[in-house]
């Protein structure tokens, strides 16, 4: 595994061996469809994070309550899809078996596909709560089998049926939301059913996987594939609020890519989100 760069996000200081839950950044757009720019995401995040308060009035509950650690960001080699995921893979097994909880910074939704791989091994009965504007079921995209665009059907190869949940759904082919009518739980276009999602899980353990672009452009236009008809901050943040009940074990924010937002807006959501799963964790 390359080395990481000490650095700290929404001001975690605690070292390693006394966190609870440990941060760090996987900067890798290898794989895109359309505008690059997620791998600057967690450095965007890292910096920005420090113009937000640790407290939390949705929550009451304040970040200099978290044992928190911030390993920085992971050194991925652009140009090797197969070792950045070996590297990404490797980097969340050992904050597993330190017996610690893990939120990851993209990136590209790819980088998800290895941190699932390392707590599914940990966690044999994991489901997944996947939060998103695009389906990322296809089975290749134009012949790369790996790509954001075919994550979550790479995942689910790995759990197989009924064990992911879909919501904010608003763009895929045909064949994606055909598919996933016999083989995840897909919600289109709202974030509504997750109190039954809860239900059913029940005390199964849960890897999050966030992509932000689930936001509607006009709340957050920094992203490399922006989808219209999308959802609100509050709505995405009311949301995470009532995952509390479940088991997290890991989490992920993915395809934040700040240039296009000159504004900061995007990126000041992307911090207050991670705020605020953090705390949920």
């Amino acid at each position: 595994m390359k080395s990481i760069r000490d650095s700290g996000i929404l001001g975690f200081g605690c070292p390693y061996e006394e966190a609870a839950i440990v941060v760090f950044g996987a900067p890798f757009d290898g794989t895109v469809s359309f505008r690059p720019g997620s791998r600057f995401g967690p450095s965007a995040v890292r910096s920005d994070s420090w113009g937000i308060e640790t407290y939390s009035p949705y929550q009451d509950k304040d970040l200099t309550e978290v044992k928190g650690h911030d390993m920085g960001d992971l050194d991925l080699p652009s140009g090797d899809t197969q070792q950045v995921l070996k590297d990404i893979r490797d980097c969340a097994a050992m904050i597993l078996a330190d017996r610690k909880k893990f939120i990851m910074l993209g990136g590209e939704h790819l980088v998800t596909l290895p941190a699932v791989e390392a707590v599914l091994r940990e966690f044999p009965d994991l489901c997944i709560i996947h939060v998103d504007a695009h389906a990322d079921l296809r089975n290749d995209y134009m012949g790369v089998r790996l790509s954001h665009a075919t994550v979550i059907r790479r995942i689910w190869e790995r759990v197989g049926d009924n064990r992911i949940w879909q919501f904010g759904i608003r763009s895929g082919e045909r064949s994606e939301f055909r598919w996933a009518k016999e083989h995840t739980r897909l919600t289109p276009f709202v974030l509504d059913g997750i109190e039954k999602a809860i239900e059913e899980i029940g005390n199964r353990p849960v890897y999050l996987t966030v992509d932000l672009d689930v936001l509607d452009p006009s709340a957050f236009p920094g992203t490399g594939t922006p989808e219209h008809g999308g959802i609100a901050f509050r709505e995405l943040l009311d949301f995470l609020l009532k995952l509390q009940p479940l088991d997290i074990r890991a989490a992920d924010l993915v395809e934040l890519a700040p240039h296009y937002d000159q504004s900061g807006i995007s990126t000041a959501a992307a911090c207050k989100l991670l705020r605020e799963l953090a705390l949920i964790l």
